[in-house]
């Protein structure tokens, strides 16, 4: 194949961005504001290797006794979860600007799935200011520059993982430089950027076929 480019996959920052951080939500949660924390949010499901979030966690509180644990999503899992650990925030399904304030208002991101192709949940915590770490595998694997923007462990070490989770909750400043090159990162791959390079990739195949400078009025697109 000749002439091959890629385009990446976008966010919606405007949706998903740090400003959205709800000290009320906070609150109803039960967690002061230097509470730390974490985050999953996904489908609940065996494939998602939802055990290492809470063996994780598991580490860290008997280190940070204050440190909280949020899920938010649905599947198969989700009942088991709330009743085996009923000390861990159980928000359930959310979307929309919901779901947008639900990331911004936890501190760290766990993500330790391997079965993802891309896994959008990334990019749009990273969006969301937060401090996230992932097997290097998938999104993870292009957008996190690890010790830059956010951690990222070998796939399937499953130690390393709890390791770094454990050094991200004794770091707290680290954690918010973690989250401001995060979000700093991610900021190009908003749609209308991602939209914008389509169109012009498109307008340079037409000036080609058509031997000259294409008319911008031939083409246009709108985004979703």
């Amino acid at each position: 194949y000749r002439n091959v480019d890629v385009l990446a996959r976008g966010v919606d920052t405007r949706l998903f961005n740090p400003q959205r951080r709800s000290t009320a939500l906070r609150q109803s949660w039960n967690v002061a504001e230097d509470t730390l924390v974490f985050a999953y949010v996904g489908r609940l499901a065996p494939e998602k290797n939802l055990s290492l979030v809470t063996d994780a966690f598991d580490a860290i509180a008997e280190h940070h006794a204050d440190a909280r644990l949020l899920f938010v999503g649905d599947g198969p899992l989700a009942s088991r979860l709330s009743r085996r650990h009923p000390r861990h925030i159980h928000a359930g399904l959310r979307r929309g600007e919901d779901l947008a304030g639900h990331y911004a208002s936890a501190d760290v991101f766990l993500f330790p799935s391997l079965t993802e192709t891309y896994g959008n949940v990334v990019p749009e915590a990273m969006a969301s200011g937060l401090a996230v770490l992932s097997y290097d595998c998938a999104a993870a694997a292009d957008l996190i520059d690890d010790g830059r923007n956010g951690r990222k462990v070998a796939a399937g070490d499953r130690q390393a993982f709890i390791e770094a989770a454990l050094a991200m909750a004794g770091d707290r400043q680290r954690l918010k430089v973690f989250g401001g090159q995060a979000a700093a990162t991610v900021a190009p791959l908003e749609w209308e950027r991602i939209h914008e390079r389509f169109a012009g990739k498109l307008q340079e195949l037409l000036a080609v076929r058509t031997g000259g400078i294409a008319d911008e009025k031939r083409l246009a697109l709108v985004p979703d």
